[in-house]
């Protein structure tokens, strides 16, 4: 018996938090009739990708599934729960229905839709991805609050706070903005390089942006000994960074005479 063709598997990003920030081709995706896929840290627990489309006021279809990416640095169980996530993606696909799985931010920024794509492209070779981008946190975070990631010819890096205090140090003098993403884990550590460096007052901290428990915290040193939420990030702005001389405009043509 033939099999119906493979179904598209369609990354839709939702943006960080606030379900205007959807784009009209994601929420024409959702509103396709493709199944829905979204991700959970572990069973039975509440998804906050499929809580950014709750409060746009789309129905949840009764179909809609959940795929389990649990929060844990143990190579083995991350690579069963890969392995899962992906087996069962192949399995619906194979059912010739499209799939859009529900992504927080952009699927192309430090994503879990990229690295599912990847293995679910390794064990169905043909499947057709199509990623829909959408609003990185960092873009909403300084929108927000005002800031500005990079103006002319200023420049922005965008890591994972957990690259440690070292990086960060030699980043700030590197970047005109720094975007420190996750910084839960290394908070204290972070507020007293940026006190060392006399950069707490360029320093601005957003957490959940564009949710309904979002904060925003622009005095940051008050943030030491606090805890926060893993959806948080630091803006580090240093005005004070030396910069090189920058090659401005096109090589000059020289012009060669007729005869």
């Amino acid at each position: 018996m033939n099999r119906p063709p493979l179904g598209r598997l369609i990354g839709a990003s939702l943006g960080p938090g606030d379900p205007e920030l959807i784009t009209r081709r994601a929420w024409a995706a959702l509103a396709s009739g493709a199944r829905w896929l979204y991700p959970v840290k572990k069973a039975e627990e509440s998804s906050y990708a499929l809580g950014i489309v709750a409060r746009g006021g789309l129905a949840v279809p009764d179909d809609a599934e959940a795929l389990v990416f649990p929060m844990t640095r143990d190579p083995v169980a991350l690579a069963k729960a890969w392995a899962r996530a992906a087996a069962r993606t192949v399995e619906l696909l194979q059912e010739g229905r499209d799939l859009v799985f529900l992504v927080e931010g952009d699927a192309s920024t430090f994503s879990t839709f990229g690295h599912l794509a990847r293995v679910v492209r390794e064990l169905a070779p043909g499947v057709e991805v199509d990623t829909i981008p959408g609003v990185s946190s960092f873009a909403a975070a300084a929108a927000t609050t005002g800031l500005t990631l990079a103006e002319e010819d200023e420049t922005f890096a965008v890591i994972p706070a957990a690259y440690g205090v070292p990086v960060i140090d030699r980043l700030l003098d590197e970047f005109d903005t720094l975007v420190l993403l996750k910084v839960k884990p290394l908070l204290d550590e972070v507020l007293d390089l940026l006190a060392r460096r006399h950069l707490l007052a360029t320093s601005c901290f957003i957490e959940k942006v564009g949710s309904p428990d979002q904060r925003i915290v622009r005095d940051v040193a008050r943030l030491a000994g606090e805890k926060v939420n893993y959806l948080s990030l630091l803006l580090v702005q240093n005005p004070k960074r030396e910069r090189g001389e920058l090659r401005r405009g096109c090589r000059k043509h020289i012009a060669t005479a007729t005869v």
